[in-house]
């Protein structure tokens, strides 16, 4: 079974050559070197790298470093700025780079931006117009996020993280599942898949995290597993469950039939995405 993580971070550690924007209660450092040496450790075949926003902002530039470095086990996406005048042109130069196959919008609350900002209008057209996928952060934000769904229906929509708020450590939230009959909802969009990426920091449950699998249940029943996207998101969620306690409980669960586990881990990804990893 071909597995594919959704959703890793990688990175150099913070110094003057590539100062972090802020530092975020993640390791010292994950190198792209390490995310290999980890993901072989666990049988993780490939990939999607997603620049890591907290330290790196807007500047993917370690991420192509490291693609070009593995090229067979990591796909890109790229974080961009609704406030540059100039970002269709960003996402058009984008497109070409080697591995890259989609863009990121960070837009929970505390961004500010409203669905109608025209600079996310520039964003999801320019997206739209090169056949690449936005990947949406918007927990704590979900009928923003909606709305901006909604209004560009010719865009693909990649949902981060469930699009639910999830914890940067430990516990979970008293009722972490709250906003599920919104995400259920949201399933209706048949421009959008979702990522159940970060899932297993959402239980109140210690390893392997038994409580997540009925609302996860209602999930794939909603979104179908073609439109569910496994994923880790390590490195963000290293304070809460490590590489492998992310990874087993999808493999081993008796909750998901073969054909099921091999969509959910692998499949939907290489249909949202267009890429297959190869080692080698």
């Amino acid at each position: 079974m071909l597995i594919i993580d959704s959703q890793i971070h990688a990175y150099e550690a913070n110094t003057p050559k590539r100062p972090w924007a802020k530092v975020p209660n993640w390791p010292d450092h994950v190198t792209g070197d390490e995310m290999v040496a980890a993901m072989d450790k666990v049988g993780v075949d490939g990939a999607i790298f997603i620049s890591p926003f907290a330290m790196y902002q807007y500047d993917a530039s370690y991420a192509v470093e490291v693609q070009r470095a593995h090229p067979g086990r990591f796909a890109l996406v790229k974080p961009v700025n609704p406030k540059d005048p100039a970002v269709a042109d960003v996402i058009a130069d984008w497109k070409k780079a080697p591995g890259a196959v989609g863009v990121r919008i960070m837009m929970p609350k505390e961004s500010g931006l409203s669905p109608t900002d025209p600079g996310l209008d520039r964003i999801l057209q320019a997206a739209a117009r090169h056949n690449m996928p936005v990947n949406i952060l918007f927990w704590g934000n979900l009928e923003a996020g909606t709305a901006l769904i909604d209004r560009h229906p010719n865009t693909r929509f990649i949902i981060d993280h469930l699009g639910i708020m999830q914890p940067h450590v430990p516990p979970a939230a008293p009722e972490p599942w709250t906003e599920l009959p919104k995400v259920l909802d949201l399933a209706k969009r048949a421009n959008a898949v979702i990522k159940v990426s970060g899932a297993c920091t959402l239980s109140h449950k210690p390893y392997p995290f038994p409580d997540i699998w009925d609302p996860l249940a209602r999930v794939f029943d909603a979104w179908g597993f073609e439109r569910c996207l496994w994923g880790t998101d390590w490195t963000r969620a290293y304070a809460v469950v490590n590489f492998e306690q992310a990874v087993e409980p999808f493999r081993v669960t008796d909750r998901l039939s073969e054909s099921e586990r091999a969509m959910l881990m692998g499949g939907a990804c290489v249909k949202a995405y267009g890429w297959t990893p190869k080692k080698g």
